[in-house]
């Protein structure tokens, strides 16, 4: 049967996938509190709709950085999608291709930045991080602009790895054949970590734990590519993101994968949209499974949302073909939210959408999975 729902591409991603394989996708760090209040937080937001409102048409597309998409849906940067399928992030971005958005491509990737954006005629980002070696990340700057990657989002919240247990007794690491492909092409002291080791000895081992904001301005000053910052959670940060000329931030706490017991990713957003006000644009990701959740975020300024587990769980189930599925389904389901809310357009959604439910239950235990 056709899967309906987001939980229902998970449920087979995870009769598909190696248990180790799918820990590390749907795990988090600590208690995996930040996963489940990233979820549950979408639940204390409620939705405002205006009625008789015309909404014989409604159009789901938007711009991000100038660029048009046919939703305000991207795919998030995620390591290793070889683990859900053979072709992994080049499966990926075609799906985003035809759908009409942007894939934001892993530096942690099984298939070299490269293939990714020879397999891909839609609008691609590169994820990045700034190593301890700086020739590492300037190589890969340089490789991204060839490659005709259209903006650089470095991740600021990883400057250790976040304790995840399911890694940590699953003794997870790289399947015999898999590998970190933007490695292998590199001429730095990288190419020297072993494809095999875990990943938190290659964070340990070539995350620079000393940046600081002056990083983002080196970065900067190292393209002419629009530069986000993906892990702010803060109005302080947002502040300080700006004065470092970022172009973008995305709100995120990493999927709940860094510090356990953060501030959910939706309830960090309208603090960071207030903050900017207007200076640079703000996405969001963390959490997001239904296309009431897109209208949510966008209600609270988000100019679209990311996807990270979602499309693996859509890749895992059936390639490609179940990343388009996934996309398809966050389009339906957005385009009738917005029909019922009586939103037709993008630009109709403010915060007069949505008002906050009272906090009258408790966040849920993390699954026990």
């Amino acid at each position: 049967m056709t899967p309906q729902t987001i939980d229902d591409y998970e449920a087979l991603a995870r009769q598909r996938m190696e248990k180790s394989a799918y820990d590390y996708y749907a795990g988090a760090a600590g208690d995996e509190r930040t996963l489940a209040a990233n979820r549950a937080a979408f639940d204390d937001i409620v939705l405002r709709p205006r009625v008789l409102v015309d909404v014989s048409n409604v159009e789901l597309a938007t711009t991000v950085l100038g660029e048009k998409l046919a939703l305000p849906v991207m795919l998030a940067p995620t390591a290793f999608n070889r683990l859900a399928d053979p072709e992994g992030e080049i499966a990926a971005a075609r799906a985003a291709a035809g759908c009409g958005t942007v894939m934001v491509a892993s530096t942690i990737s099984t298939c070299s930045l490269e293939e990714i954006s020879g397999a891909a005629d839609g609008r691609l980002w590169f994820q990045l991080y700034v190593y301890k070696d700086r020739e590492l990340t300037r190589e890969l700057v340089a490789r991204s602009e060839a490659a005709g990657y259209g903006a650089l989002v470095l991740t600021v919240d990883t400057p250790l790895l976040g304790r995840r247990f399911r890694d940590v007794r699953n003794a997870f690491a790289l399947p015999e054949g898999l590998s970190m492909r933007n490695f292998e092409a590199a001429s730095t002291s990288a190419t020297r970590w072993g494809a095999h080791s875990s990943f938190a000895t290659y964070v340990h081992d070539l995350f620079d734990a000393s940046l600081s904001w002056t990083a983002v301005e080196w970065l900067r000053a190292q393209t002419q590519l629009p530069v986000l910052v993906k892990g702010v959670l803060t109005e302080e940060d947002a502040r300080l993101a700006l004065a470092a000329g970022v172009d973008g931030i995305i709100v995120s706490n990493h999927g709940g994968r860094q510090l356990d017991g953060v501030t959910p990713s939706i309830r960090a957003l309208r603090e960071v949209v207030d903050a900017v006000a207007g200076r640079a644009e703000v996405l969001m990701d963390g959490g997001v499974r239904r296309g009431t959740d897109v209208l949510k975020a966008l209600a609270f300024g988000a100019r679209a949302v990311l996807i990270g587990r979602p499309y693996l769980w859509g890749l895992a189930a059936a390639g490609e073909a179940g990343v388009r599925g996934v996309l398809d389904l966050l389009r339906d389901e957005l385009r009738l939210a917005m029909a019922l809310a009586g939103r037709p357009t993008i630009a109709s959604i403010d915060r007069s959408a949505v008002e906050r439910a009272p906090a009258h239950r408790p966040v849920p235990q993390p699954d026990a999975r």
